[in-house]
């Protein structure tokens, strides 16, 4: 088969062990994304299969409409509504989902409320400046970080990520409460976590909240300015999920006002993301490029997983199709 990899921004996938799967196949590793529907359009023409880096390129109907010869799309991990799913069944493109882990994002998650809250960034980037015990130049930003034991860790989702966050804070020695929905409140007082009264207590009561939902119609812009107000002045917000779980402009207005304090984010509404976003202006963001699965392990798990689609694909023997009724229509 012709087989396109889209948007590895680092040149990885051929340096991975998984990647000697394809031998055989003629395929071809995209390190750029394409600009503007019509470019990309004429980049995948020629492909018949192409893996997705997650939610890296969009693929809504316009665009699955000019590809004749697309038969599959092989997604590293679960789609996540960047592809239109009706648009592939009918043009008959059957989509194949994959696996992953939690663990690398969890991890991620723990690092940003680390750096964030003991300020390593900041006092490492002014210590290169020469400046010892400096977090900013600017008194109001060079306060003290702090410790997490004895903090509030509030989670809300408590799905595989929000469990292994939960661990962690608990070996950290903080206070952990969840919310969710009734069976994420039940699960997490079943593994003794605490659940909290309401979602107005677990933006009042956290010092951490970190943020782990899933993005659908009923979780888009679910957190909301009045969720941020009611954080304490001093607290750290965290994302690490997907931006649009919370409502444009938010997140920015709330920073501005103090509450919270900080906030550290993996992920952007817009990706990749531009070097003048307002985001990057604020001064008490700890933003990365939306790290929480680029990893090693990760990338072989993610890949192996979706090669593996494409070559029982390839053998007629389509596995892990969510869209079935789309197969035998091309």
């Amino acid at each position: 088969m012709k087989i396109a990899v889209l948007d590895d921004y680092q040149d990885a996938v051929r340096g991975l062990s998984c990647f000697r799967l394809l031998d055989g196949h003629e395929v071809k590793v995209f390190n750029s994304s394409a600009r503007g529907l019509g470019q990309l359009a004429i980049r995948l023409a020629p492909f018949e299969a192409v893996v997705l880096i997650r939610e890296r390129t969009a693929f809504p109907a316009a665009l699955l409409g000019r590809l004749p010869n697309l038969k599959l799309i092989s997604q590293t991990g679960k789609l996540s509504g960047h592809v239109d799913v009706a648009a592939a069944s009918e043009l008959g493109i059957a989509i194949a989902e994959g696996i992953g882990s939690p663990v690398a994002p969890s991890e991620l998650t723990w690092a940003l409320i680390m750096a964030a809250s003991r300020k390593i960034l900041p006092y490492a980037n002014n210590l290169k400046d020469g400046l010892w015990q400096t977090a900013s130049t600017n008194p109001v930003l060079n306060g003290l970080g702090r410790s997490l034991r004895g903090r509030t860790l509030a989670i809300w989702g408590y799905g595989k990520i929000g469990r292994l966050m939960a661990s962690y804070g608990q070996a950290f020695g903080m206070r952990v409460l969840v919310w969710g929905s009734e069976g994420s409140r039940q699960a997490a007082t079943a593994d003794g976590y605490e659940a909290a009264a309401s979602r107005a207590a677990l933006f009042a009561q956290a010092d951490v909240l970190s943020l782990h939902l899933r993005l659908a119609e009923a979780t888009r812009a679910i957190v909301k300015a009045e969720d941020f107000a009611r954080m304490k002045p001093d607290a750290l917000f965290v994302n690490t999920s997907r931006a649009e779980l919370v409502e444009e402009g938010a997140l920015e207005q709330a920073l501005r006002a103090g509450r919270p304090a900080q906030a550290a984010l993996d992920v952007f509404a817009s990706e990749p993301l531009r070097p003048d976003a307002p985001l990057l202006r604020i001064p008490t963001v700890l933003a990365t490029p939306h790290l929480g699965y680029v990893e090693q392990d990760s990338y072989e798990i993610y890949f192996q997983a979706a090669f593996e689609n494409v070559l029982r694909f390839a053998a007629g023997q389509p596995d892990n199709i969510l869209n079935p009724e789309a197969l035998g229509r091309r």
